[in-house]
């Protein structure tokens, strides 16, 4: 089989390729992909014991949240466990980085694994029992833990990481937006307490919550993030929901990998999109586009609004962000069109190389014979 190398990964000896599966998975960071395994392992739990665990929080069966919190983790985990097996500078470091973020993010999830089994809330409950209050230490502890070990992993693999140009683009985009969504999850501390029941029916204050409300609705609703949401995310539908720039920016690296993967695979049957340079510039216009839907959801939910019944300021805010981008990627396109169009000033437009070399010949003259015009 041949050697395709990986997008991404320079094509120099000794990096893993395509052809060859066990040495692609060798360079992974082992703690991360334990991590990922995990997860993995999670989300099927979660889904097998959301059909015969009938429980309900906040309108949802129990086990939804530990499910999603596997697949969101599942998705990160593995990213970093790729991204830290680029070269990049201090290696060392960053390994023992990821180590923590995947200690930590296990040791958290655990816990919302362990409430959800006893029917109740992680995040932002006032309850009083010892498990929760350990559970909520390890919370305030843990969540800065897994802020800081990826505030510092998009440092240091962002200055100089071991891959071709659109990559490059594609990582220090994702990890900025990846930052930014854990630094925004911070502001659902600051949307009021609700008063709302745990899965047995027993009465609990939340100290905080993910859906944004103005103060009549505040009144009128005790517990806005119970009220019915949208289907399989449950976003919610009273007014503005956090989560969604959340996911949205956390997401984002898995959006601009795949958007480089899917251009690499492009450039072998367009030859527009095989510089470099033109893919790297696609790639920022996709950037572009995702961080302005990140902040165009963002600025929804803290206005009160869900995301599905926009006002014409959003729906023209999201038009503006269609155009720039559109026109982003067609200035693009026809930049590298005009540049493959107009003749060199020495030579022609493009040097066309065959595949084969044309078979060099001689024409000798017959001995005896002149030709026409030397006579």
């Amino acid at each position: 089989m041949p050697e395709i190398f990986l997008p991404g990964v320079p094509e120099h000896p000794g990096r893993p390729t395509v052809s060859d599966l066990r040495r692609v998975i060798g360079s992974l960071h082992r703690p991360l992909l334990l991590c990922s395994a995990a997860m993995a392992g999670l989300v099927l739990f979660g889904l097998v014991a959301m059909v015969f665990d009938h429980r309900q929080l906040l309108g949802e069966s129990v086990w939804l949240k530990p499910a999603k919190f596997g697949l969101a983790f599942f998705l990160y985990s593995l990213t970093l466990a790729w991204l830290l097996s680029l070269p990049h500078p201090g290696r060392r470091f960053t390994w023992w980085l990821g180590l923590v973020f995947a200690v930590t993010g296990i040791v958290d999830v655990g816990f919302v694994v362990l409430q959800a089994a006893r029917g109740t809330f992680s995040h932002f409950n006032t309850e009083t029992d010892t498990v929760n209050e350990i559970g909520q230490m390890v919370f305030a502890s843990g969540v800065p833990g897994l802020f800081v070990a990826n505030l510092l992993i998009a440092v240091i693999v962002s200055i100089r990481p071991g891959a071709d140009r659109p990559t490059v683009w594609a990582i220090r985009g994702g990890l900025i937006l990846a930052v930014v969504s854990m630094a925004l999850g911070y502001l659902m501390g600051f949307t009021g307490t609700q008063l709302t029941r745990t899965a047995d029916g027993r009465l609990v204050e939340l100290a905080a919550g993910h859906t944004v409300v103005d103060a009549d609705t505040r009144q009128a609703v005790a517990a806005p993030d119970a009220v019915a949401g949208m289907p399989i995310t449950h976003w919610s539908t009273l007014g503005g929901d956090l989560r969604i720039p959340h996911f949205v920016g956390l997401h984002g690296i898995q959006i601009l990998l795949t958007a480089v993967v899917l251009l690499a695979w492009a450039a072998t049957r367009y030859p527009r999109l095989r510089p470099p340079r033109t893919r790297s510039r696609l790639i920022g216009a996709t950037i572009l586009g995702w961080g302005g839907l990140q902040a165009i959801t963002f600025w929804q939910a803290m206005r009160g609004q869900p995301l599905i019944y926009p006002d014409t300021a959003t729906m023209l805010a999201l038009l503006t962000l269609i155009v720039l981008v559109t026109g982003c990627v067609a200035a693009t396109l026809w930049a590298t069109r005009t540049a493959r169009s107009e003749p060199m000033k020495n030579g022609p437009a493009q040097l066309v190389v065959p595949d084969r070399p044309a078979p060099l010949t001689e024409t000798v003259p017959r001995p005896g014979r002149v030709r026409p015009e030397l006579r």
